[in-house]
């Protein structure tokens, strides 16, 4: 019997991953009293979560004072000094996912510059060189679902190595990522690549669809029966892309030699809107072959009172129906997705700017004291 609500999700096929890490946190026990207490099975990381990691206390400023000896530039710094929590993090994780279901269980994931965003060269180049610094096998590295971040990643997984889509919105964005992977797992074979080594997960942001709809249908008026609905709407019907494309012969060929889905990874699960239940974007997406990774507030509040059912594939004709209302309402799905992505990827990068800037002045202060 499971321990915890958390650890039951595991009865449904769900992996609960938790959404920050920081050096206190390894150094302290708490992820591996995370990990034991309540399931997790995979941690995720971004610039905003760093950013404030690394300004809060003086956790890191016995490494950097080391690594000033040698190196100036605040991004090598920065990477030198995520890189140590990460791979801390990875060898805990390493037993889960040895043992745990191969794609979903025991990684951990660093993203590259979201400064690099529409570049996709710069962006292989630094997923490489963040794979070959951690030297993790349970490593992720994120990569934007930019048009200019797909090559990047069909490029990186023909080279057999993980990597975790990240700021996925649109249902057509997904299906894209979808194919990025396919045809880089093909490449990697056809490379002589054993593909049951090479994994992926699409991380399909979800608060932020009803935190931008709501706002919208605020503007227009009325409508407050729409509210709340398209996030997880969209999370669902994202789900059933992904049973449609890792199915059929094209994937059967790979599958029959070892090759794994990429699964779908439900992030930004925090419930922005105090009105709406804590927990709604955890509950409604509980399903098999998915990750749900969450903050700290969601995981407690889930393990407080969270209800576990097989919601992910409940109210598909219903969430088909939504988006036809909100486009008679006067909601441009396309035009909410490609907002939210550029938004996501300005916040990122300017998190990314703000945690150099942080590196430079505390930098400042060790070589001055």
């Amino acid at each position: 019997m499971a321990d915890t609500r958390l650890h039951s999700l595991a009865e449904h096929g769900q992996s609960p991953w938790l959404d920050f890490v920081s050096r206190d946190m390894l150094k302290t026990g708490e992820l591996e009293r995370r990990i034991h207490d309540d399931a997790i099975t995979g941690v995720t990381s971004n610039p905003t979560i760093f950013q404030g990691a690394i300004a809060a206390g003086n956790a890191y400023d016995e490494q950097l004072r080391e690594l000033l000896a040698e190196e100036d530039d605040p991004r090598t710094l920065f990477f030198q000094l995520a890189a140590q929590d990460i791979r801390d993090a990875c060898d805990l994780l390493r037993d889960a996912w040895e043992n745990g279901a191969r794609g979903r269980d025991g990684h951990v994931s660093l993203e590259v510059d979201p400064g690099l965003a529409h570049d996709t060269q710069a962006t292989i180049d630094q997923a490489q060189f963040l794979h070959d610094l951690v030297g993790r096998q349970n490593l992720y590295v994120k990569i934007p679902a930019t048009k200019e971040g797909l090559p990047a990643i069909e490029e990186m997984i023909s080279r057999g190595v993980p990597i975790n889509v990240t700021l996925i919105f649109s249902l057509e964005r997904y299906k894209d990522v979808a194919e990025a992977y396919i045809r880089g797992v093909e490449r990697f074979v056809e490379g002589g690549g054993d593909p049951s080594t090479v994994t992926s997960v699409a991380s399909f942001f979800v608060s932020r669809v009803d935190t931008e709809v709501d706002r919208r249908l605020d503007e227009l008026g009325g409508h407050d029966d729409l509210k709340g609905k398209l996030a997880i709407a969209n999370a669902k019907l994202a789900y059933q892309e992904y049973k449609k494309i890792f199915s059929g012969e094209r994937w059967e060929r790979l599958a029959a030699r070892g090759a794994i889905p990429q699964y779908c990874l439900w992030a930004s699960t925090s419930t922005k809107n105090p009105d709406y239940r804590d927990v709604m974007y955890v509950e409604e997406l509980i399903g098999p072959d998915t990750v749900n990774t969450m903050p700290d507030d969601t995981i407690q509040a889930f393990q407080d009172h969270g209800r576990v059912e097989p919601t992910l594939e409940q109210g598909l004709d219903e969430a088909k129906a939504l988006l036809e209302r909100l486009a008679a309402a006067g909601i441009d799905y396309d035009d909410v997705t490609e907002t939210l992505e550029r938004e996501g990827v300005k916040k990122f990068a300017d998190s990314f700017e703000e945690l150099l800037e942080g590196i430079r002045a505390t930098s400042r202060d060790l070589v001055t004291a």
